[in-house]
This record gives C-alpha cells, structure tokens and sequence, in this order.
C-alpha cells in the first residue's frame, strides 16, 4: 500500500471570522466588506504605534474580534442608521445646529433630558452634547471628567436604560448625543486604578508612574502645567505605589499608559460597546496628550493620530454612523492632524473645535477692532470631505486666550499685549469694562489668564444699569452668535446662552464648595428664565427667537450644506469682519459701537448697526437680499 502523505496543517481561522459565520448574511457580507477596507489602515496604524511582529498580530485580531462582535449586538434601529450614513457621509452637514449641557444643571436627570426635548427642537438643534454622565470619582471630579468607569451611568443621573430611554427618544427627534469620552485618564478609584495600588503589575503597568524624584524632575523640566494654582506640577506621589502617578490635570486623575496595547484595547472596546448604547458622537477629550515622550512637551505626538486613525478605523467596522469629536484646544496651525491631515494623513476626527475663532472673536469685541479674528480666519485650512469645525460662544471651560499665539504675534505683538489686555477686560480688571467675568488660574497681572463667566455676563447684561446698555449688551451676545452660526459647520450653543442666562449665583457657588473658578459659568438652568422667551419685548424673547430664525435658516439654506467653504470678504472698515460662505451666501458682523456702512458693489451699500450683523444673499440678477432682520 502506498504511504499515506502528511496531512496539510488546517490554517486557523481568526474569531472574527468565526464571528461572522454565526451572523446573519446581511450582516456577515457587510462587516467583511468593512474590515477588508479598514484592515490596511488598523495595521499600519498599530504597527507604526507598536512595532511589528506577532504582539501586534494578536492586537489586531483581538480588536477586530471586539469591533465584530460589537456590530453585530447593534440593535436593528442603530444598524439600519449606520447603513444610510454611510450611504450619506454628509449626514451631520444639513445645517446642524448643537447644544451643550451638564444633565443635572439642564434637567436633573438623564429622563428630564428626555422632557426637554420639545425645548430643543423648538430651538432647531439637530445635535445635543451632555457633559460627562458617566460614573464619576467620589469627592471632587473635575466636573465629570474623573471618570470611573466608562459604561456605568452616574447614579445620581440614572442608568443605562435611562440612557438607552434617552437616545432611542432624541434619535426619534432627530437629534444626535454626544457624550464625552475621557481618552487620557481615569478616577483615581476606577478599578485599574484600585487594582493597581493593590499591588497587580498588570494593571500598574496601566498608567504611567515615574520611580524616583529625579525621573519626575526629568520630565517636568518640558511640561506646561494645565491648572498652576490649583493643581500645580504633573506628578503625584502614591506611597502605596512607592512611586508617582502622572496626572497631567488634578491629582485623582490618573494618565493611562498608551504605550501599553491593552490600554488602547481596554478604552476603544469601551467606546464601540457604549455606541450600542445610541450614543451617536464622542468629544474625545483630552485627546492631544496620549503619548509620553522625553523631551518633548508630550503633547500632539505622531502617535496620537496613529491611535486616533487606528481607533476611527474599528469605529467604521463596529459603528460608522458614529462622529468622533476632538477636543483639541489648540493654536489653530496645530489642528489640521486632528482631521487626519498630518504626517501620517488618513480618517481621523469628524469634527474638532474652533477655539481660536471663538477666542478671538470675545478680543474683536474688546477690542472693536477685527484684525486678529481676520488673522484666524485667514490661516483655518479647508478640512477633508465630510469633516466639519465645531464653532462655538461659550462653553464649560474657560476662555483660553493662548491659542491666538501665532496671530497676534503675525501682526507685530510679540509680547502679545493684546491677549493680556483681553484677558483683564473680560475679567473686569480694565476701567469702565463691561464684563463680569473672572481671572482663571493665575493671579500674575502680567500673564494673560484664563477668563471664566456666562456669555451674558461677558456682553454686559449683568452690569447693564438701564435699557440702552441691556440693550446694547444683547445685541453683543446676538453677534457672536450669529458669527459662530455662520462660520460652523456645527455651531454649538451652551445651555442658558439662549436665554442670556447669567453667571452661577453666590450661594451656589458656596454649596459647591469647590476649588474650580471654572463654576461661575456652571448654572442651574431656570425654568422661570426659560418662560420669558414665550413673551415679546422680553430679552429673553430677543435672543431665543433671533437663534430659532438663524437655525432655520441653517437648515434651509444650500450654503449651509456639506463641504461649504467660508472665506475672507475684503472691508473697508478695521471693524466690520466680512465672510463669504459658498458663492451666494455673505455675511458682515460689526464689532463697533458706531453705525457704519459698507459698500459690497457699486450702488449696493449696507448699512450695520452698533454691534450688528447682516446675512446677505446673492439674487440671480446679482441684487443682495437680506435674510434676517
């Protein structure tokens, strides 16, 4: 008899795989096609960030197996949604409008959400950010943002079939939740970081510690300190560690090791599995200061955009319908990579902040002069398709006046006077200003510091002491407004601002009994405050209405559509700001307290109040009509 030829090895087949041959065929044909067309980018990506070799081999697959396993628990509702917007990658570029609150200060919990929602839709918001809702540190939490775990919801505001409650009935409405996902650290009680002070090197080797006084020394020497008078250093010693925790922001917060695999499989297995949740959008915070390196001031490393990039690339096989945010504040020359046009270009973040356009809009209003808000403009680079900036008044942290750096030094400030001189102003510090706001974290009178307060109290509606000034105070809140409305692709209001809402009061500051300045602009929303905007001739009535009609026409409009670009219109004048979005579309804000003209074309001159602006269309016979009042 012949001799039997050895048996060929059976190749072993990946779980993934195995994953989908329990799947149904829809499903199976359609997440093998995902992952043929992301595989390249997810390996490059780890490999550039890991190394080669088999370690990176099994990453790959174990992340695959969870992005699979995560799409194929997608309700029917969620999978039928990630299969249109794909098929629509201009899905979240139809004129959105966003709105920004903490849960319980907007409606107590996550189900008073859901009895706010008539509210929301009134305003025409197609998009709605709550701050961190997840299980926060016990004790101070930095608002939210000491996260001890990623899935639970925080007790006080509900639980996950709130949760699920909440996006099942926004998603009905038509509106969009984001939530905050804390990429760069954890609660000092989460469980990785409990487990690791219990003495588990697997889990110490979740963060990053340094071992001895000179190491922390080492690193210091290059690192910025992010709260200098409430959380001076980066560093904090844990005796039970026998070593120092990195805590880039406060002292219970630790920073995660990304130079550890399991890190990134941990977090981004996290993010997808709360996807399934209905969560349609991640502010990915933090997200510049991932990576570690010696000598650098470990911010905007190559290996941030690699994890972002590999990280874009699950969410496209587990849940494309999903938007990934940055929250990268930023000089405005230093964000292009967060769109994935970097070193390393490919799908990365949907969106991120403009935050030197809503800074230097708050100078130009200072300062009635638009110089370094031109600068901005002129310098903010077109983004990919389907990508879009986040524009914004206000929001839960202070005014960060650094970021505008580069322009004012382009325009000969070198010593960047103006950012100081803003600063003081919004702080109250400059006679006869206006603003009620207040210094954040420093108390050196020669740095330009951090400015927190409510947009209204910024604009002078809270030191207005008669009609004409209260006035002349909306009509400031009304134009930044209506220039984030213009410029964004999404603008995003912050709860309150709607209303002109003002500073969070003194006893509730005292309630809170917290260190963070960042309070003031912290308010409990105000049902009777909410009211008056059903009443003409109220304030409130001015504002909310004047935000509805330029949602509509958000919405309505073409120009507001897709990939639209907004660019410079030269004025005559240093303080009328002149934009063009698309080739119909203009629009020319006054930063002054004087009335002035401005001449478009010959024979068509427009004419702007103190503090006024002007949305202008192009007719076909090239005539301009006015679109708001």
């Amino acid at each position: 008899m012949p001799e039997k030829s050895a048996q060929a090895p059976t190749p072993q087949v990946s779980a993934w795989r195995k994953a989908l041959t329990h799947a149904s065929p829809d499903r199976a044909d359609e997440l093998a096609k995902r992952v043929a067309k992301q595989l390249p980018t997810l390996q490059n990506r780890l490999s550039r960030t890991y190394g080669e070799g088999v370690h990176v081999e099994e990453l790959t697959e174990q992340l695959l197996k969870a992005a699979v396993d995560i799409a194929l628990l997608r309700s029917q509702d969620l999978w039928d949604l990630d299969l249109f917007r794909q098929a629509q990658p201009h899905w979240h570029q139809q004129g959105a409008v966003g709105y920004t609150a903490y849960a319980d200060h907007f409606a107590g919990n996550l189900r008073g959400v859901v009895e706010r929602i008539d509210y929301l839709k009134s305003l025409g918001v197609t998009y709605l950010h709550l701050l961190p809702f997840f299980k926060a540190a016990e004790g101070p939490n930095d608002g939210g943002f000491a996260v001890a775990n990623f899935e639970l919801v925080e007790p006080r505001l509900g639980t996950q079939t709130d949760l699920q409650f909440l996006t099942e009935s926004l998603r009905g409405a038509g509106i969009s939740l984001c939530s905050d996902f804390v990429l760069n650290h954890v609660a000092h009680d989460h469980e990785w970081a409990v487990q690791a002070r219990n003495g588990n090197p697997d889990f110490q080797n979740f963060f990053c510690l340094a071992h001895s006084q000179d190491e922390v020394d080492a690193w210091e020497k290059n690192l910025p300190q992010i709260f200098p008078d409430t959380a001076p250093g980066n560093f904090t010693y844990q005796p039970s560690l026998k070593a120092w925790t990195w805590t880039t922001f406060y002292p219970y917060q630790w920073d995660l090791n990304y130079a550890n695999p399991k890190v990134f499989l941990e977090v981004v297995s996290a993010m997808m599995r709360v996807a399934n949740l209905g969560v349609e959008a991640f502010r990915l915070d933090s997200t510049g200061f991932l990576w570690k390196r010696q000598g650098t001031n470990c911010q905007n490393q190559p290996e941030v955009h690699w994890l972002l990039q590999a990280m874009r690339a699950l969410m496209e096989i587990a849940c494309p319908g999903v938007l990934m945010k940055a929250e990268a504040i930023m000089p405005t020359h230093q964000l292009p990579p967060y769109f994935g046009m970097g070193e390393t270009p490919g799908p990365e973040c949907h969106l991120a902040y403009h935050s030197s356009m809503m800074a230097a809009s708050w100078v130009a209003l200072a300062e009635e002069n638009v110089s370094i808000l031109n600068a901005v403009i002129e310098k903010t680079p077109a983004v990919p398709t389907g990508s879009s900036w986040l524009t914004y008044v206000r929001c839960h942290d202070d005014i960060g006046w650094n970021v505008l750096k580069p322009e004012v030094e382009s325009l000969g400030d070198a010593q960047h006077q103006r950012l100081l001189q803003a600063s003081h102003f919004f702080a109250g510090l400059t006679p006869n200003s206006y603003a009620q706001g207040a210094s954040f974290q420093t108390t050196d009178l020669k740095t330009a510091h951090g400015t927190n307060g409510m947009a209204s109290a910024l604009v002078g509606m809270s030191s207005a002491s008669n009609a004409d000034e209260l006035h002349t105070a909306v009509d400031r809140l009304i134009l930044l407004q209506s220039l984030s409305f213009f410029t964004g692709g999404l603008p995003l209001l912050y709860m309150g601002d709607e209303l002109g809402l003002g500073n969070t009061s003194a006893e509730i500051l005292l309630a809170r009994q917290g260190p963070d300045g960042r309070e003031l602009h912290r308010p409990v929303w105000q049902e009777a405050h909410a009211q008056l905007r059903n009443q003409e001739g109220t304030v409130q009535h001015r504002i909310f209405s004047t935000l509805q009609s330029l949602a509509k026409l958000r919405q309505q409009l073409d120009a507001f559509h897709n990939d639209t670009p907004v660019t410079l219109k030269k004025t005559e004048l240093a303080t009328v700001l002149g934009l063009q979005r698309g080739r119909d579309l203009t629009g020319l804000f006054n930063f002054s307290r004087q009335a002035v003209t401005q001449e478009l074309a010959p024979g068509q001159t427009i004419a702007l109040k103190p503090f006024g602006f002007v949305w202008l269309q192009t007719n076909a016979d090239k005539t301009l009509r006015s679109l708001i009042d």
